[in-house]
């Protein structure tokens, strides 16, 4: 799980318009001020094939053109779109390429480590996390922050295929990053935009 960014399960503290809606249009919904268009990709293999890249588990590709429909400029921003299962109750806001492939890292390494046998934990790489090996914790932990020097060569692929946060009048096509835990399908997803140009609601093809 990524901190900030997957919303749990909590079905209560979202409003009424982000509950699952059957009705709501296949993969293209417009309102007054704006038009989108989106496709999920949730396999391994066709992550890789629009990407050129893999993502690692649990994560889920949206591909989206958004087109204003008026002559008034709309400002994109991810914080403005939504990933909801409708199978569980999960949702999730894109993540922005650094919080995937940052070069950020926070350790924890055990204080006390009277097994010093490797053990899978987690370490945070941007504001994500991925897995690395530490020794078994069996006591206080010291917490610090890495940066690395090298930059994860996943970075700049994820940047330059993103939705761009920008302001525009014309149509803008990228891709968005979100994570979804378990077995899902892309009838399952329900996929949200909210901003000042307005609330759009869609789903995907089966």
């Amino acid at each position: 799980m990524r901190f900030g960014r997957l919303w749990g399960l909590a079905l209560f503290l979202v409003p009424a318009f982000y509950a699952a809606d059957k009705k709501l249009p296949i993969e293209q919904a417009s309102n007054e001020l704006v038009a989108i268009s989106a496709s999920a990709f949730i396999d391994k293999d066709q992550i890789h094939q629009e990407l050129g890249a893999d993502l690692g588990d649990d994560m889920i590709l949206v591909k989206v053109n958004f087109r204003p429909v008026s002559d008034k400029p709309v400002r994109i921003n991810l914080d403005d779109f939504l990933l909801v299962s409708d199978k569980d109750g999960q949702r999730s806001q894109p993540f922005a390429p650094s919080q995937i492939a940052g070069s950020t890292t926070l350790v924890v390494t055990p204080q006390d480590s009277k097994n010093s046998g490797p053990k899978t934990g987690l370490t945070l790489g941007g504001f994500g996390i991925g897995r690395t090996q530490t020794n078994k914790q069996t006591g206080d932990s010291k917490v610090e922050t890495k940066k690395s020097d090298k930059e994860d060569p996943l970075l700049p692929i994820l940047t330059a295929k993103c939705l761009p946060e920008k302001e525009t009048t014309e149509e803008v096509s990228g891709y968005l990053y979100f994570e979804l835990s378990g077995k899902l399908k892309t009838k399952n997803l329900e996929f949200y935009y909210k901003s000042s140009a307005g609330r759009i609601g869609l789903r995907f093809q089966p």
